[in-house]
């Protein structure tokens, strides 16, 4: 059987961006709307047996203890923050396992389910249904695999490798020198993409980059100054690949069972149309039994 992993975060963000804003009894809605919507299609599709969406909570994490310029949720727009709970809800509502995140993140949950499934006999593939690049790093083979709904790609092995220059377990290290702006990761100076995948193709971790640039052993240019760069800050790349890295222990329940999708449930999905303003008809979708 095949599985799917859903970053719900990224799912709200996007309708939230993407979708007209909608007011139900004076209370923002639009991004929720949108949410059921989209998700309600892709179960209709009948592709996905087993499913489970993961969201941020909250947006801080264990993270922001270990570095300060850790991403936070000040500056968000309070239309989008207080649909984070409703999200949920709804999600819920749908029938679909929901894990909500607050000491970890929605990453964390979605990388502790992708390795905990991959490894059953009896699960074929794992689909883990996001964008996002941090969680091309779960990636392995064609058993675990990453896929942007709205681009409608795929991203196997080969392809991160194709890709970023690097395979899935040299994405932190990546990550770390160049720099993850959505999530408050600095990265190092003048270390770019490419010179980063270079040396990275070569080395794999940042732990094994000697020190002396003549070792390297791959063209790159500047790179006498990266290196001392790298040689001078490398306990700051190495927190911020600790940062980068997605964690496989979440605390969440993630057992075939625990996933299974036997159709909406029907008065909850009422009670959050109500809300929301959605037509639960036009859905499609079968209650539960």
């Amino acid at each position: 059987m095949r599985v799917h992993l859903i970053d719900g975060t990224f799912e709200l963000f996007r309708t939230f961006f993407g979708a007209p804003a909608a007011e139900v009894d004076g209370r923002e809605v639009g991004a929720t709307r949108a949410l059921v919507r989209s998700f309600g299609a892709l179960l209709r599709g009948g592709e996905v047996s087993h499913v489970g969406v993961a969201f941020d909570h909250v947006i801080e994490s264990f993270r922001n203890d270990l570095f300060a310029g850790y991403k936070t949720g000040d500056g968000l727009d309070p239309r989008l923050v207080s649909q984070f709970e409703l999200a949920e809800r709804a999600t819920a509502a749908l029938g679909v396992a929901v894990w909500p995140m607050v000491e970890f993140e929605a990453d964390d949950a979605l990388a502790t389910a992708a390795v905990a499934l991959a490894e059953r006999p009896d699960v074929e593939q794992v689909v883990i249904v996001s964008p996002d690049k941090d969680l091309t790093q779960c990636v392995r083979g064609d058993r675990i695999i990453t896929w942007d709904r709205m681009r409608g790609t795929f991203l196997d092995e080969p392809g991160v490798v194709a890709k970023f220059g690097v395979p899935p377990a040299s994405i932190p290290d990546l990550l770390a020198l160049v720099g993850d702006d959505a999530d408050g990761i600095p990265g190092l100076p003048r270390w770019g993409m490419r010179t980063a995948a270079t040396v990275l193709a070569r080395w794999h971790r940042i732990e094994d980059i000697p020190d002396d640039p003549a070792r390297w052993q791959v063209p790159v240019r500047g790179a006498a100054g990266l290196a001392t760069t790298l040689r001078e800050r490398r306990v700051d790349a190495l927190l911020y690949k600790r940062l980068a890295t997605l964690r496989i222990d979440a605390p969440i329940a993630c057992g075939l069972d625990d996933i299974a999708w036997r159709g909406v449930d029907g008065p909850a999905l009422a009670a959050i149309a109500a809300e929301v303003g959605v037509d639960v008809p036009a859905l499609g979708l079968t209650s539960r039994t």
